[in-house]
């Protein structure tokens, strides 16, 4: 098991800023990986993962977004090469496992590595092709091995859609996918979909929770799962 490489980044005191603690290593893989000759052309940094390789949760993701170059430090992955390190989803799905007690006990990664941008504006993403979903999962697969987490927590539609693909199995209807956990056999983990963060101010009352009620939702399914001696 390779060992995280470690940035040049500090971590800043989050008990004094009131953020989420920044990631200071990543899970490199395949350094200079070009599976996806469009993907290695327009993008900034490969978005590696970063946590603790024997977490209980691991944080999926779809892909990078194009994040902003001058935000410090949450630049997003494709600048910083960190998955989930942006302004507004890599602090708020963080700060969001944090308040649910998984903090210390959290892996992030994304399914895809590098930032999807559309053709014609390196700024703008797109959704990745069935093709570079398919070349990215060996990484994810690689990573779940290494982590051997209890629970994926995917975020979003896509991101769930990609955990499937690895069972052969389909998703139907993501938001009633939404806190209900499926056991996939050949990944041996508990999969739960969430809400992605981007998205999550608009779906939430539809779902019928309050913030408070979603975020304490998804804290009673992680310790349902994660708790000794459950589903053995």
């Amino acid at each position: 098991m390779p060992a995280p490489d470690t940035d040049s980044d500090t971590a800043p005191d989050s008990a004094a800023t009131g953020e989420p603690p920044y990631p200071t290593d990543r899970n490199v893989l395949e350094p200079d990986c070009a599976r996806c000759p469009a993907l290695a052309e327009n993008r900034e940094c490969i978005s590696w993962g970063t946590g603790d390789l024997e977490a209980s949760v691991v944080v999926v993701g779809e892909a990078p977004g194009y994040g902003n170059p001058e935000a410090d430090p949450w630049r997003g992955g494709n600048w910083t090469g960190k998955a989930y390190t942006s302004r507004h989803s890599g602090r708020r799905i963080r700060r969001m496992v944090e308040q649910v007690g998984y903090g210390d006990d959290a892996y992030y990664t994304n399914a895809v590595k590098c930032f999807p941008a559309e053709p014609d504006d390196r700024a703008t993403n797109r959704e990745p092709t069935a093709e570079e979903r398919a070349n990215c999962r060996t990484h994810l697969l690689t990573e779940l091995e290494q982590v051997d987490p209890t629970v994926v927590l995917a975020t979003g539609k896509h991101a769930t859609q990609t955990v499937l693909a690895a069972e052969d199995r389909e998703l139907e209807g993501f938001i009633d996918s939404v806190l209900e956990p499926v056991w996939c056999e050949r990944l041996d983990v508990h999969l739960v979909p969430i809400l992605h963060p981007s998205y999550q101010d608009v779906w939430i009352g539809r779902l019928g929770y309050e913030p408070e009620e979603y975020l304490e939702a998804i804290g009673e399914t992680l310790d349902d799962l994660c708790a000794p001696g459950e589903y053995a």
